[in-house]
């Protein structure tokens, strides 16, 4: 049940981050005869026919600008994220022993190579 309610609250909260632009479009429309008739700009020139769209132009910039801040604050955090924040240093260590191997000389082995890797003989 737990489960279900955190599931609930995290994708309401996702899709209500992605929806910001609806949700001030729905409340311009529930309340558009208020804020023609109180929040408008332009209510002293009533030729314009704006009806409070001024105040909505506003209200989305406001959260087109407020998604941007979002957006920029978790490019910051990605880039806090991949970049430490102390000196990167590397200490290759040195190899205790080396070893050496003799060198190995063999006599004929391009003879031998002939034997073993040779054409089809065509009679």
């Amino acid at each position: 049940m737990l489960n279900r309610l955190i599931a609930i609250v995290v994708l309401v909260t996702l899709i209500g981050a992605n929806l910001s632009r609806f949700m001030v479009y729905a409340g311009f429309e529930v309340n558009q005869k208020f804020i023609a008739e109180n929040l408008c700009e332009n209510k002293s020139r009533p030729w314009m026919h704006c009806n409070g769209h001024c105040y909505l132009m506003n209200k989305l910039k406001q959260t087109e600008e407020k998604e941007k801040k979002q957006e920029r604050a978790e490019q910051k955090n990605r880039y806090h994220e991949v970049l430490p924040n102390e000196k990167l240093t590397l200490a290759f260590k040195v190899p205790v022993s080396r070893l050496t191997y003799p060198e190995y000389f063999s006599e004929n082995t391009v003879q031998r190579s002939f034997a073993i890797f040779h054409p089809p003989r065509t009679v």
